[in-house]
């Protein structure tokens, strides 16, 4: 028998399916585009706040549907008091949370934007993460389409200050209450209709996909794809379908809105849309934004169950080639609505809110595509080698680190165990670093340090062929006096910084 005992197993690095590690290149393209956005957000008047990555899960509503995962959609644990607590699934429940609970110490109309990871317990697939960043801007308590306007205005103008030019995007508002209108006017108005409703909107958000004539089929009595697979409809006869097709097929909204009009005549909801919508349309005009930057557009029915008035969606317009090779539009990165009745929920008393959301890793993906992000950079830092290794050498390379950081360089002092001087060169040519600063006995009593161009250094060694070239080349290594070692750091940056900006044509 063999008592030898086993060796514990070694754990198994593995990362959680749906969820990814960000690299610093990632990470300094958002902070480069939050800051964008933000300073936009600023600049219209709104505050930054910050709400837990945990709520109670009562006070999150309505989960996200996706039957055969547990917790519908979040994710849950409960507490030692027995309640149950969801990871948040967007930023708008939350702050809906925040308002109601501090709605006495509260300014109204109150203008807040936030950003944060929200988590989905979903079935992670390509391009599907059970944890993603959003953006969002709110404003809670202005009854008027005004404030829906405005949110249309910032979002164009976010937009824009990321580098998106005019003609590549476009914000398009449809209004709830008009498709409610619509549902009244084909006979699918009341409670007992709201399945068939749900249907009806399902199709009609098919649009881009299946085009008219697969929406035509969705709203009627169902449609089978290429695998042969069946999607029963909205059971809608001829006259109902012709109606919601004219609809959400309306892409000149001055040109057919009196026949929208005509259409909404007599029902509850669907005058005062077509109102609204009007108005924000002469709103957006009267401050300069045109119909090719904020646009009237019925066939946008994104998140219909949640909104009660205007809905708007931030799509991009310009062709992006897919994982296929296939070029295709890039589309919506972003978008939002009027959701009166969601601070409501904890009040017992109407409180207006309207507000959007951008999604943060799509739309930075979009300004990669375009060139827009990350184009500046980062420059590694300067590394100081280590060539002894005694308290007073160690403090004195320490200090040289500490000189140029304080003067705004990104520097370190090498930090590894190799005591060869190549070997701490190999590290700061894998590091990218721009400069190496030596000191040794020879150089220290001459107080001098020396600065090797590793940037410089490289290129020569593959362009110098005769001792005439190297005399004339920019030299790659320099010895300067402790007392000047910032000064020419700083100098010797400056002309690599120069030698890109040529490179790249500017």
């Amino acid at each position: 028998m063999n008592d030898k005992p086993k060796k514990p197993q070694k754990l198994k690095a593995r990362l959680p399916r749906g969820f990814v590690d960000r690299e610093a290149a990632d990470i300094r393209a958002v902070n480069e585009m939050t800051a964008k956005i933000r300073e936009v957000y600023e600049r219209y008047g709104f505050d930054p706040i910050e709400t837990p990555l945990f709520e109670y899960t009562d006070a999150l509503g309505k989960f996200l549907p996706d039957s055969d995962r547990p917790n519908e959609g979040v994710f849950s644990l409960q507490d030692d008091d027995e309640q149950w607590m969801s990871l948040r699934y967007d930023l708008t429940a939350p702050l809906a949370r925040h308002v109601a609970e501090n709605f006495q110490d509260i300014q109204l109309p109150y203008r807040t934007y936030r950003a944060g990871y929200v988590f989905r317990n979903e079935k992670p697939g390509p391009g599907r993460f059970r944890q993603f960043m959003q953006f969002d801007a709110d404003t809670v308590g202005a009854a008027g389409v005004q404030a829906d306007a405005e949110m249309c205005m910032m979002m164009a103008d976010t937009l824009e200050a990321l580098g998106i030019k005019r003609g590549d995007y476009v914000i398009r508002v449809n209004n709830r209450k008009v498709l409610d209108g619509v549902m009244e006017a084909i006979g699918l108005g009341g409670e007992e209709n709201a399945g068939r409703r749900l249907t009806v909107l399902r199709a009609v958000d098919k649009l881009d996909k299946f085009g008219p004539e697969g929406v035509c089929l969705l709203l009627g009595e169902g449609r089978k794809d290429e695998s042969g697979d069946f999607t029963k409809g909205a059971g809608l006869n001829d006259e109902q379908i012709g109606k919601v097709l004219f609809f959400v097929s309306i892409t000149n909204y001055a040109e057919s809105a009196a026949e929208l009009a005509a259409m909404m005549a007599g029902t509850s909801k669907g005058e005062e849309g077509v109102q609204e919508l009007n108005t924000i349309g002469a709103l957006v005009s009267s401050a300069g934004y045109d119909a090719t930057r904020i646009k009237i557009d019925p066939s946008v029915v994104r998140g219909l169950e949640y909104y009660t008035g205007p809905v708007y969606e931030a799509e991009l317009t310009f062709d992006v080639t897919n994982e296929k090779g296939e070029k295709v539009v890039f589309g919506s990165v972003g978008g939002g609505g009027r959701y009166d009745g969601l601070v409501s929920r904890f009040m017992g008393q109407p409180v207006p809110a309207t507000g959007f959301s951008i999604g943060v890793s799509r739309l930075m993906t979009a300004l990669k595509n375009l060139g827009k992000l990350g184009a500046d950079e980062v420059v590694a830092p300067v590394v100081v080698c280590v060539m002894d290794r005694d308290v007073e050498s160690l403090g004195r390379y320490q200090k040289m680190v500490q000189q140029l950081r304080h003067a705004g360089i990104r520097a370190e002092m090498y930090q590894g165990n190799k005591k060869n001087f190549g070997d701490q060169l190999k590290y700061a040519d894998r590091r990218s670093a721009p400069l190496a600063i030596i000191q040794g006995s020879s150089e220290r009593e001459a107080g001098e340090v020396q600065i090797k161009d590793l940037i410089e250094g490289k290129r020569l060694s593959g362009e110098i062929t005769d001792n005439v070239a190297w005399r004339e080349a920019r030299v790659a290594q320099v010895a300067v006096p402790e007392g000047e070692l910032v000064e020419r750091v700083r100098d010797m940056l400056a002309a690599q910084a120069e030698d890109r900006r040529r490179a790249k044509g500017d």
